[in-house]
């Protein structure tokens, strides 16, 4: 019997031990993760925190819960004396301390869970400096407080309910294991028992076979209701004070909840009525709380519905006389009466989404460009994007995949020094489309690692088949940007690599196609958790993958790469963080890295409107991501602006955030100001640009963003980047703008400039039209192109040959002190799904210019040489140059290499039909096998050479 005692138990602890380590499979992988990053403070910051909190509350809430069912049973057995049936008393306080050890586990897992981060912001909280105007409290008291305060209370009257659910469960204990005399006994006559029928059974039992009848003992039921309602009292107490304090919070909710009339915030009608409801409920819960008392001790439990009852009269009274003052007194005099409130709102609005610095400058438009001017503003004319990024990514997919398996998931903006010169770029990370390779376990997750360099052209210029110029293409990369150098072309992390893969295995990595082979590698980075024998089958568990754990392909020195989606990645470090969708890849020192925006928001700043349906009314981009796209290594930088969300984040987590002095300089050279957040502002200030109070209210001067027709619908504009020399700067720089009109109208009225470079990173500039006239607007130089002759003729020629024409965004670009509207055409042939640039349309001073390229259409509107401006010997269109190949001092097997790719892009642009790319690409590859061959030999391509080349068709 011993024997099998001790064997159950030990197949028990086993059992246990094993779902035990099953649950933790997660925690310590995680952990294994977290500590390959370098963050292993922020992994247990959370998990401290949740045990620093929970822990207490388990302590208290547990022993006060012994103690409080302790109290019952004392008293249970104080007023009920003598039991006909008794349980052992060990047996009882068993029961009290499974219920006290339950409610206390469930009480500290739900506040710990819920609240811990509340707790840390509440403790570690930083100060706006700003005071709400009608209770005096700071702002961080709503952004860091006030949420952590309602969410407590709630629990806490959860935490009664749940002290009233075990008392009723403890009461019934009781009554099961010590069974008071509910019933006394009374003798019947004989000869009445003799006659009934049922005599031999009752429900009544010994009471029945004794001769007795049961009578109802209404003193021991007394008894048992006094015991039960001195708990009840304790608890109606408590749960009154609880919703005292609910309201009491409740009136600071006003400030960021309400919206009734005009203002959002707490307006009139609310100060005057809804403040004053709140205030009464909080007077009248806490006389609830002493009418518990003073009822249940008189033994008139139904006075302790007054109380709610007066609640919900109140409530339903606040609403009546809330309408009743909006309509009656407010409306009829709503400016006077809401002027106070209005000047809050607009304020507070201005603050919560930073644009109370605006600098506005009044843009006097003259119509009086000179040869002089253009030649003054060449970085922003030849920085104009013709190139759309639709088209772009559908060009690099198809001429740039080089294989199937090659995918580029988004085209991103950006600048470079391109030999010298500021410029704007396109540029894709070319990343493996795990979709698209063989779904083998050695294939997916040993062999397909990672995807390989950047595809890179000018966002201003396309080659002679309309498509853009490519400064770096191939693989291996072929670069004609002396100033951008790719040593570390791999990309193991990335937008699209989704699987978790194994490196440094028996089985070689493929790094790249080459012909008809492949070239392999091995990783050479410091990123993965070593796959001992331990975390082999921690991770074998943790994806449901017995081949990590069984392979003969991983050995000691082979690591797994987890997490490698890079917004999956950097969301399990900082979840409390609300990201850009869009990160965008970066060439710097000679490796690739993806920046991402940050947000930090709230959605209870006071007196500020929310933004659409997202519930945030405050945000702001104080901190950018920077992802190896090698190693994986993740940094988070503070950045712009003083931020108190910020600074609370890094008093929380100080080992994960740094200074922006930290970021190399080749990556703050490109760090952006993000679109999301200047559409949001660019969205608020259409309204908020109004700081009089009467303008505001009548909405005399509402702005609308402006709309355009891209493609062939009509659109709201959103933000687009620029090198552009703004008005009065001595140096272009690059920007990001979107264009105002007035509410309801087309007109040009305003143009809100983003700087996004050096010390004028976040500036935000106005330049507000002149409104003595008309200043043309995108959507009216549309309708201006429409009723061009030549311009309606080409649509429907080309509509009636099959082809589909489309329009690209309208740039509004300010030069000196005129204003230059710029759309490219595109046109998509029935034969060629790869869209090209057929024309770009200049629009200038009631006068349109409509030619093949940029070059000749700023020679025809401006009658300049721009060959000429720029300072070549010769005109030529910089649209129609392809860009020559990178010279430099190479290994024969490198020209070999970079030569081969170059066939290969001509065999694909043969397959795809672009015959003007394949012959670009054959001028690469001979000039390639040029330079190869001896320094004495003719440049010339050798004909034997030539001839294995394909033929171009007629």
């Amino acid at each position: 019997m011993k024997k099998n005692k001790v064997k159950i138990i030990a197949i028990s602890s086993l059992a246990l031990a094993l779902i035990l380590f099953f649950i933790l499979v997660g925690f310590f992988t995680d952990l294994l993760w977290f500590k390959e990053l370098g963050y292993v403070s922020v992994f247990f910051t959370e998990l401290l925190s949740q045990l620093k909190f929970g822990i207490p509350v388990f302590v208290i809430v547990g022993l006060v819960c012994y103690f409080y069912l302790m109290v019952i049973k004392k008293n249970y057995y104080k007023r009920l004396g003598a039991c006909e049936h008794s349980s052992s008393e060990k047996s009882i306080n068993w029961i009290a301390g499974i219920l006290s050890l339950a409610f206390a586990l469930l009480a500290a897992f739900s506040i710990a869970q819920q609240l811990w981060f509340q707790l840390l912001q509440f403790t570690n909280s930083t100060d706006f400096g700003i005071t709400d105007p009608i209770f005096n409290n700071d702002v961080g008291f709503y952004i860091f407080k006030l949420e952590f305060l309602q969410r407590l209370n709630v629990l806490l009257i959860g935490l009664v309910i749940g002290f009233a659910v075990v008392n009723v469960l403890y009461y019934l204990a009781l009554l099961v294991k010590r069974r008071p005399h509910l019933f006394d006994r009374e003798e019947k006559k004989a000869e009445q028992n003799s006659q009934n029928p049922f005599s031999g059974f009752s429900p009544f039992g010994s009471f029945e076979a004794s001769g007795s009848v049961p009578r109802f003992n209404k003193s021991t039921a007394a008894n048992l209701l006094k015991v039960a309602g001195t708990q009840l009292a304790v608890l109606g107490v408590l749960f009154f004070l609880l919703l005292a304090l609910h309201f009491y919070l409740k009136q600071f909710t006003l400030l960021y909840t309400s919206s009734s009339g005009v203002v959002f915030g707490a307006g009139f009608t609310d100060i005057k009525i809804h403040l004053w409801v709140y205030r009464l409920q909080v007077a009248l819960s806490l006389a609830g709380a002493v009418l518990v008392v003073l009822s249940l001790k008189k033994g008139k439990i139904k006075r302790i519905l007054l109380a709610p009852a007066a609640m919900v009269a109140l409530g339903i009274l606040g609403v009546f006389a809330g309408a009743l003052v909006q309509n009656l007194v407010v409306e009829p005099d709503e400016l006077n009466k809401e002027r106070a409130y209005l000047e809050n709102n607009i304020a507070f609005t201005r603050y919560a989404y930073d644009l109370q610095d605006i600098r506005t400058e009044d843009y006097d438009v003259q119509y009086d460009l000179t040869a002089e001017d253009i030649e003054e503003n060449l970085e922003t004319i030849t920085n104009i994007r013709i190139n759309d990024y639709e088209p772009a990514l559908k060009y690099y997919n198809q001429t740039q995949s080089i294989r199937l398996y090659y995918n580029f998931n988004d085209v991103d903006v950006d600048r470079y020094m391109v030999n010298g010169e500021y410029t704007q770029t396109f540029l894709s990370a070319r990343e493996i489309d795990e979709n698209a390779i063989n779904q083998q376990w050695l294939t997916a997750h040993l062999k397909y690692t990672h995807g390989y360099g950047i595809t890179l052209s000018r966002v201003d210029t396309v080659s002679e088949s309309g498509q853009p110029a490519m400064l770096i293409d191939s693989i291996p990369p072929v670069s004609q940007v002396p100033e951008i150098e790719i040593t570390r072309p791999e990309i193991y992390f990335g937008e699209d690599t989704n699987n978790y893969v194994i490196v440094n295995t028996n089985e070689p990595e493929f790094d790249y196609p080459s012909g008809e082979s492949n070239v392999y590698t091995e990783y050479e980075g410091m990123a993965g958790i070593p796959m001992t024998l331990l975390n082999r089958i921690l991770f074998a568990l943790r994806e449901g993958d017995m081949q990590i754990l069984v392979s003969t392909n991983i050995d000691k020195d082979s690591r797994i790469l987890i997490n490698r989606n890079i917004m999956e990645r950097i969301q399990k470090i900082a979840p409390f963080l609300s990201y850009d969708e869009d990160p965008y890849i970066v060439a710097a020192d000679g490796g690739l890295y993806w920046i991402l925006d940050a947000y930090t928001v709230s959605g209870y700043y006071p007196y500020s409107e929310p933004f659409g349906d997202t519930g945030i009314n405050y945000i702001r981009n104080s901190i950018k991501v920077v992802v190896d796209a090698y190693n994986g290594d993740v940094s988070f930088y503070i950045v712009g602006a003083e931020d108190p969300i910020a600074d609370t984040l890094q008093n929380i987590y100080p080992d994960l955030f740094k200074d922006l002095e930290e970021m190399p300089e080749s990556l703050q050279a490109h760090l952006r100001y993000p679109n999301t957040m200047f559409t949001i502002q660019a969205d608020i200030y259409t309204k908020y640009h109004m700081t009089d109070v009467n303008v505001f209210y009548q909405n005399e001067d509402g702005w609308a963003l402006a709309t355009e027709t891209y493609g062939r619908e009509q659109v709201t504009m959103t933000p687009t980047y620029f090198i552009m020399k703004l008005p009065g700067e001595e140096e272009a720089e690059f920007i990001n703008s979107i264009p105002y009109t007035p509410s309801g109208k087309n007109n040009l009225t305003a143009l809100l400039v983003a700087r996004n470079d050096g010390e004028n990173y976040g500036e935000l500039v106005l330049y507000q039209m002149p409104k003595d006239r008309i200043i043309y607007g995108p959507q009216q130089i549309e309708a201006q192109i429409n009723q061009n002759t030549e311009i309606a003729q080409d649509f429907t020629l080309w509509s009636s040959a099959g082809s589909t024409y489309s329009r690209g965004n309208m740039f509004v670009i300010p030069i000196g002190s005129s204003l230059m509207y710029v759309e490219p055409i595109y046109l998509e042939s029935a034969s060629s799904s790869l869209p090209e640039v057929k024309k770009v349309i200049i629009y200038y001073n009631e006068r349109i210019a409509y030619e093949d390229t940029l070059t000749e259409a700023l020679e025809v509107m401006f009658d300049v040489d721009m060959a000429a401006l720029r300072g070549e010997s010769e005109s030529s269109s910089e649209e129609n140059e392809m860009p020559e190949p990178e010279i430099g001092s190479y290994e024969l097997e490198e020209l070999a290499e970079k030569a081969n790719a170059a066939y290969e892009q001509a065999l694909e642009a043969q397959r795809n039909g672009d015959w003007a790319a394949y012959g670009e690409h054959l001028e690469t590859l001979s000039f390639y096998l040029q330079q190869m061959l001896p320094e004495e030999e003719a440049p010339a391509l050798p004909e034997e050479e030539m001839e294995a080349l394909p033929d171009i068709p007629e």
